[in-house]
């Protein structure tokens, strides 16, 4: 089994290493008013209830809108939306109306507010599990109270953010058993 050799890195680019999930859209409803937001790190808490942690920047055109409304929905974008994906992240909903400026179709969620994306591969309608974190660490913990998944395909291409604008594109799917 090889071996590798280390030399020192930077504490604070670990997370080059720690987010390799799919980077993800977060579309946000609080009294007519709606945003997206791009959002490169989560972590799924527990299965059941489905329980999806994350931290959303108090600085964050999205984070108000979110803590008022206790909800949100987290889609899933895939290869083809990359580049609108870095620009949502790139412009703040403050300043600019993204659902308008990127031209993304839109429909009604069953249990939240916030709206689906249609040009994603899913969508999974949160709503706010626990709010303990919030305050001192920006910390939301949701229950993905209704999921949508295209059926295809199997294994859609998405992009998973590695930080200082790097991404990588999700590779070859690999069954391995577990032993028995």
């Amino acid at each position: 089994m090889k071996k590798y050799s280390k030399k020192q890195y930077p504490i604070e680019n670990a997370r080059h290493f720690l987010e390799p999930s799919p980077t993800v859209l977060v579309t946000s409803e609080y009294r007519e008013e709606k945003n997206i937001m791009t959002m490169g790190w989560y972590t799924v808490l527990e299965f059941v209830p489905s329980l999806i942690g994350c931290m959303i920047s108090r600085s964050n055109h999205s984070f108000k809108l979110i803590k008022k409304s206790k909800e949100c929905v987290i889609n899933i974008p895939t290869l083809e939306l990359a580049k609108t994906v870095v620009a949502i992240g790139n412009c703040s909903g403050s300043e600019v109306n993204k659902f308008n400026e990127f031209d993304l179709s839109t429909a009604d969620a069953e249990l939240v507010k916030a709206p689906l994306l249609e040009n994603c591969y899913a969508n999974f309608e949160c709503k706010l599990y626990d709010d303990k974190l919030i305050n001192n660490y920006n910390f939301f913990i949701f229950e993905i109270v209704k999921a949508h998944v295209a059926p295809s395909p199997k294994y859609p291409k998405t992009i998973h953010y590695r930080g200082d604008s790097h991404f990588m594109e999700s590779g070859k799917n690999l069954i391995i058993p577990s032993a028995k």
